[in-house]
């Protein structure tokens, strides 16, 4: 897996004076692309002149849950059945290289904005389904601090060794999260979503969940 590729993301430049950044990482077998007319929207509908927003894509990779076809991903899954509880006891194998990788590329997005003079409090991580699970994942355990942390349709991935992926300042312990499902969501299970925010919030994190009903 070591040559896979990420394409350039979609940037949607600030209109006015760029004061902050939203990235958003899109759901499986998804591109950047299809979260372009949602920005489009944010934009018609919201003040949000000062915001640029990233639309990274995942690369093409085997994903065992659809048979091993290649397709983008930002790890491969292998379920989506059973419950948090096998997820969090290791019962249910999670790709954690994957996940890993991915995570140092969003760090490497998000690096990048800093380093082009957006302080990182006025950056937000955000994302979709398996973009949503890695924004959480990517967010939480940033080495800098956030604005803000969304994920829709989303769990908390590697939720059983979370703790070990923490920085030791664990900047982001009160950083704004925003969870939205759907509790009659086909594809992820609400009960991911719930047990991930409940998980969250006993370690003390600032998690709201939005449920859809």
């Amino acid at each position: 897996m070591a040559s896979l590729r990420y394409a350039s993301p979609i940037v949607v430049p600030a209109t006015s004076r760029h004061t902050a950044t939203v990235i958003i990482l899109h759901g499986l077998g998804d591109s950047g692309h299809g979260w372009r007319s949602a920005v489009d929207h944010f934009l018609r509908k919201q003040r949000l002149n000062e915001v640029k927003f990233i639309l990274p894509h995942a690369p093409s990779l085997p994903i065992t849950l659809n048979g091993g076809m290649a397709m983008p991903g930002w790890f491969d899954i292998k379920t989506l059945g059973g419950t948090m509880e096998q997820l969090k006891a290791g019962l249910i194998e999670e790709d954690a290289p994957g996940i890993l990788r991915s995570q140092s590329y969003i760090n490497s997005l998000v690096q990048a904005e800093i380093s082009n003079g957006i302080p990182s409090e006025r950056i937000v991580l955000g994302g979709f389904s398996q973009g949503g699970a890695m924004s959480l994942f990517s967010g939480l355990t940033s080495a800098v601090k956030l604005a803000g942390i969304i994920g829709m349709s989303a769990w908390l991935p590697l939720s059983g060794s979370f703790k070990s992926h923490l920085p030791a300042d664990n900047l982001n312990k009160a950083t704004p999260v925003l969870m939205a499902h759907g509790d009659m969501d086909p594809v992820v299970r609400f009960e991911w979503a719930n047990e991930s925010q409940k998980l969250l919030s006993s370690e003390g994190y600032d998690v709201t969940l939005k449920v859809y009903r």
